[in-house]
């Protein structure tokens, strides 16, 4: 078995588990290895029956009052048994195990682990883990995985694979060299994988996850580094001779652009008249304008008879910037045609974008990954636009340059990164900051919360829902998990049905769902046919929906202060008044003070920089990462100090060895060149 090996040559890996696993991108031995825990638990203090209040995952304590009793009821077995006393009992129950019977004697003492739900006055347990309090006392000292997993595909079932192919897979050779894993002080690799998997102890975790952290970073910053080289001496085969379309449009906007937003297209402009190509990125926090100045660069190329592209993650963004563009060029007289391009128009549409492709050589391109695939041609295409960067590789990226020949490159982030991380992660781009909101914009209002107050806020959400605004619930799950606390979307939703009794049209929006059913729930949202919608992060990249004026967010200690400012960022776009409910589960010390960072600003840049005083070698546990540039493991904020350390050891590295030719580094070339580092986003 090796590393790029099927994942089908693990034991007990058919053709049904198969296809479960390609669900969450596993299709390698390899791929199961860095498919990493997403959190893990620690085994709580058990409890008796009569101390449970309220629905939540316990361990029980209890003695099993009578034999279980086998079940059969809708063509399913079912065995169920009780613990506890005259006070409270709680009912277990197991389905399709009737081994169970056999495993649990009457009058015994066990303890039993899962979710207890109530119904009526009765709490039960379903599928519940059993554990001897023995065995208990053992699981109590050690960490446990939790992954992401699909329908059809367990916890269990994703972790006993992982240790079966760790079990089978011959050790790995360390690819960094000696010198480099010394001077940053981390553990070998085979060590790492094993421990962050299935850690030991809390340390051994930390140290297992500084090396897997150190690695993403490292060969994430070389490839950067190795394309530098690459990049910098492309000629400007698109150069700008007119430029009268900006202040034309300008002059007519009804809206003055902010000293920023003016600085940062001088900057494009003065790119597109150099020897060179451009390669900048445009980073401004969420409503500072930056879509205008996409849209004045595309119409600048236009002018000049050059096609331009702008990429979008989502279909709706995609779809929107096309109409919003569209409106533009009538509103401004541009003779300019505005095609989109997106993966779910029919054959006849996407034949007729690829024509109108051909036709209109300074044509402005909108569309999404469609804009890469095989049978897209452009012609005379000069610039290159991808918003919301963070959510395409640098491959993929590449791959929509390369369709002209040698176009501009502008990329956008809404993410507020530091500058000396942003030096580091877009190493081989200029960058421009948009730091000023357009001064109509009123800044959001805040508030953290505990869950007493949820009543409170959904009053709230109703008053302005009958004002003829619309609302966001933010949770951190698309449905209950097994394994960790916190708020399901799918459950959510239902409860709020129930408070509102139909009085609110409410809408359900998660990243499992089909592009084709998020596309219809994001359209009825933006078409207000939808007046409160539940999501998890997926709308963390959406669509403007002006008139959206509530964004309440629950379980806001599991995410990470950059990302909590991206989600707020949803509402505040119109001219109401908008606010921000921070739900705070937890309301510890150290999530009180995360969160007043929110509660007390409003600047993007100033909350980044915080996040990366804030974050320690530990805070991993339970804090969702940011998501920017989608690493598996590392987190830019969290992890800043490895971040520079990683850049700091490719700096050298290429000093010494520009071309990696040195015997010692020939493991390290290799792996950059097969490209092993997939999940990197290489």
């Amino acid at each position: 078995m090796e590393f790029e090996s099927p994942i089908t040559e693990i034991k007990g890996i058919g053709s049904k588990t198969e296809q479960r696993m390609n669900r969450i991108g596993v299709y390698t031995v390899g791929d199961i290895l860095l498919h990493y825990p997403r959190d893990y638990i620690t085994f709580r203090e058990p409890v008796r029956p009569e101390e449970i209040q309220t629905e939540g995952i316990y361990a029980v304590l209890g003695k099993v009052t009578s034999p279980p009793i086998l079940r059969r009821a809708s063509r399913m077995e079912l065995v169920q048994a009780k613990i506890g006393n005259t006070l409270k009992t709680v009912e277990l129950v197991w389905f399709r195990a009737p081994y169970i019977r056999s495993r649990i004697k009457p009058g015994e003492t066990y303890i039993f682990y899962g979710r207890v739900k109530q119904k009526g006055r009765q709490f039960g347990m379903e599928q519940p883990e059993i554990f001897t309090p023995e065995q208990y006392q053992e699981k109590q000292k050690t960490l446990q995985p939790v992954y992401g997993k699909t329908e059809g595909l367990s916890n269990q079932i994703i972790a006993k694979t992982i240790r079966q192919a760790l079990k089978e897979l011959p050790l790995s050779y360390d690819y960094l060299p000696d010198q480099i894993r010394r001077n940053a002080g981390l553990c070998e690799y085979n060590f790492a994988i094993h421990q962050v998997h299935f850690p030991e102890t809390a340390e051994q975790l930390i140290e297992a996850r500084k090396r897997l952290v150190f690695d993403e970073f490292f060969l994430f910053v070389l490839q950067i580094q190795l394309q530098k080289g690459k990049k910098s001496w492309i000629e400007n085969d698109f150069p700008i001779e007119t430029e009268t379309v900006i202040p034309y449009i300008i002059s007519h906007l009804p809206y003055r652009l902010t000293k920023a937003q003016k600085n940062c297209l001088d900057e494009i402009i003065a790119d597109l008249k150099k020897g060179t190509a451009m390669q900048r990125l445009v980073q401004g926090d969420v409503g500072s304008g930056k879509t205008i100045v996409a849209f004045l660069s595309m119409a600048l190329m236009g002018e000049n008879g050059y096609q331009s592209a702008l990429m979008a993650p989502t279909e709706v963004l995609a779809r929107q910037h096309y109409e919003n563009f569209t409106r533009m060029c009538e509103e401004f007289s541009l003779e300019r045609k505005v095609i989109l391009l997106t993966g779910s128009l029919t054959a006849r549409e996407k034949r007729r974008a690829y024509e109108n492709m051909q036709m209109y050589p300074d044509a402005m391109v909108i569309g999404t990954q469609a804009l890469i695939q095989e049978k897209t041609a452009f012609y005379n295409l000069g610039l290159v636009i991808t918003d919301e960067q963070h959510r395409f590789g640098v491959r993929q990226r590449e791959i929509l340059a390369e369709k002209g020949m040698h176009p501009h490159i502008l990329v956008m982030s809404a993410t507020p990164i530091p500058r000396t991380l942003a030096i580091i992660l877009y190493g081989d781009m200029d960058i421009s900051v948009i730091d000023e909101v357009p001064a109509k914009r009123l800044p959001n209002k805040n508030c953290v919360v505990g869950t007493s107050y949820r009543n409170t806020a959904y009053e709230f959400i109703r008053k302005e829902i009958k004002k003829g605004h619309q609302a966001y619930v933010i949770c951190p799950f698309v449905e209950e998990s097994e394994e960790l606390e916190g708020e399901n979307v799918t459950d959510y939703e239902k409860k709020l049905e129930e408070y509102y009794h139909g009085e609110i049209r409410i809408g359900c929006l998660n990243g499992k769902m089909k592009p084709a059913e998020k596309n219809r729930v994001m359209e009825a949202f933006t078409k207000n046919e939808i007046e409160l919608l539940v999501s998890t992060t997926v709308v963390e990249v959406g669509v403007d929906v002006p008139n959206a004026t509530v964004m309440m967010i629950e379980n806001a200690e599991r995410f990470g202060l950059a990302q909590l400012h991206q989600l707020r960022g949803r509402v505040g776009r119109g001219d109401a008044q908008s606010y921000c409910i921070m739900v705070d589960n937890l309301q510890s010390k150290e999530s009180k003070r995360r969160l007043d960072i929110l509660n007390h600003s409003n600047d993007g840049f100033f909350i980044a920089g915080e996040d990366l005083k804030l974050r320690g070698p530990g805070d991993f546990f339970g804090i969702r990462q940011s998501g920017e540039l989608a690493f598996s493991i590392a987190d830019i904020y969290q992890d800043a100090k490895a971040l520079q350390q990683a850049a700091e050891a490719v700096k050298e590295l290429l000093a010494e060895d520009p071309e990696l030719e040195k015997e010692e580094n020939q493991k390290l070339k290799r792996m950059v060149e097969k490209n092993l580092a997939k999940h990197m986003i290489l």
